[in-house]
């Protein structure tokens, strides 16, 4: 860990607070807790520092991209937080939201696959479209009579240090294969398409305003006419629910991959599985009756 990092406290959930949840059915204000603090947690373990006795020799590359990917899990989390405290920004969460799971899931690909050509993969193809776009402003330059302008001598020497960055040449980011989609990363990491659709396809409704992202957030009738809705859309009480245990899942998946023992991970990974235990013992009390059979 960095020096100046500790455990962050769990959020204290009185009896009071508990019995106002279950009296109003609304779990919302105890999930958030939890939502916040998985939050914190992963910036906690993301700064696990490659240099850690626990942690076995890994390329510094693949440690950093690791690393990335839990912070910016972390980072928009903790924006959803700012976000969704007063019970608005429904609409915006759910896009970030949608943007934690894939993050998640190319977190746990990378690490329970193990693969070194995952990690170049990974890293090639962002900077797939790096490559296209020097391509295209050398070809401007080009017909201009090869004098680049300011900004494109800016954007070129920009793109140059993302490729040197890489430790890739131009020709190995081209000539990489591409990355599997999410539902081929989900079905080799043994989930199911419903966590595919649940998580990436109906999370793209909110990315790319469908129809129904539409009704749900953004359209109302006044007057029997289609009208804009007002600003009043709260996050989802699932949304406080299954980010957090797939962010954890993440997290476990990070440990299991960089700890040199797996006793080391197993103890590191204690704190997870008691915060995913809470979520999931509050989620039984939301669900209620939702999963029994209908008898028709």
């Amino acid at each position: 860990m960095s020096d100046d990092i500790s455990v962050p406290p769990p959020p204290e959930i009185t009896e009071n607070q508990l019995a106002r949840c279950q009296e109003t059915g609304d779990f919302c204000p105890i999930l958030f807790e939890w939502y916040k603090y998985v939050g914190l947690l992963c910036n906690f373990y993301a700064s696990i520092r490659s240099d850690s006795p626990a942690v076995r020799k890994l390329p510094p590359l693949h440690y950093a991209v690791l690393v990335g990917l839990l912070n910016r899990c972390s980072r928009l989390m903790l924006a959803n937080v700012a976000l969704s405290h007063k019970g608005l920004f429904g609409e915006t969460t759910a896009i970030l939201d949608r943007c934690i799971f894939e993050s998640v899931i190319k977190t746990i690909w990378l690490c329970r696959t193990r693969d070194e050509d995952h990690f170049a993969r990974f890293i090639a193809d962002g900077l797939k479209t790096e490559i296209e776009f020097k391509t295209q402003i050398e070809k401007i330059i080009s017909e201009r009579g090869g004098s680049p302008l300011v900004i494109e001598y800016r954007m070129l020497d920009s793109i140059k240090n993302y490729v040197s960055s890489s430790g890739l040449s131009e020709e190995e980011i081209t000539g990489s294969r591409k990355l599997p989609d999410l539902a081929s990363m989900i079905q080799s990491l043994g989930g199911d398409r419903l966590q595919y659709i649940i998580g990436q396809k109906i999370g793209s409704h909110h990315v790319h305003g469908t129809w129904p992202s539409l009704q749900l957030h953004y359209l109302t009738e006044h007057d029997g006419l289609p009208a804009p809705r007002d600003h009043d859309c709260a996050t989802h009480v699932n949304q406080y629910v299954f980010i957090p245990i797939f962010v954890l899942q993440a997290l476990r998946a990070f440990l299991g991959f960089i700890c040199a023992k797996t006793s080391d991970a197993e103890e590191l990974s204690i704190l997870l599985n008691g915060v995913e235990k809470e979520v999931l013992k509050l989620n039984e009390q939301i669900v209620g009756k939702d999963f029994d059979k209908i008898e028709i």
